[in-house]
């Protein structure tokens, strides 16, 4: 396979450091508070929502453009949940993805094109199966 493009980081775990081989992302990783750690730094379901929220918002402009849609300023939340496997072993993701639309954009249009918004976007092509994504559209 011929990749347009790898991204490298190295991490020493959610107690430490996150730092890309470019050296443009640099950031202290700390436990949140709700999970018994200090919260006095970043961790990977953050980094994991803001890479998804970017990767989706882009991904979308591109099939709007695609879809003739004038999608104009559009915003992707991305809320990513660390949550129990239902097996009881070990933790999973969920994630809740809330677009917000121009509201000239009728809702069916809207609901078609997050829907192909999301057979696009390289994080929900990863994700497909792997775990919960519900859009939500605002």
């Amino acid at each position: 396979m011929n990749a347009i493009y790898t991204a490298v980081a190295t991490s020493s775990g959610r107690d430490g450091r996150a730092v890309t081989s470019d050296g443009r992302l640099d950031v202290i990783l700390a436990m949140p508070n709700e999970m018994g750690g200090t919260g006095e730094g970043t961790n990977p379901e953050q980094l994991f929502a803001a890479g998804y929220a970017a990767c989706f918002s882009t991904s979308l402009g591109i099939v709007a453009k695609r879809m003739a849609i004038d999608a104009g300023d559009v915003a992707v939340t991305a809320e990513v949940s660390l949550v129990p496997r239902a097996s009881g072993s070990g933790f999973a993701l969920a994630t809740v993805l809330r677009v917000e639309l121009p509201e000239h954009i009728a809702d069916e249009t809207a609901r078609a094109l997050v829907d192909a918004t999301h057979q696009v976007c390289p994080y929900s092509n990863a994700t497909q199966g792997n775990m919960p994504v519900e859009i939500v559209i605002e």
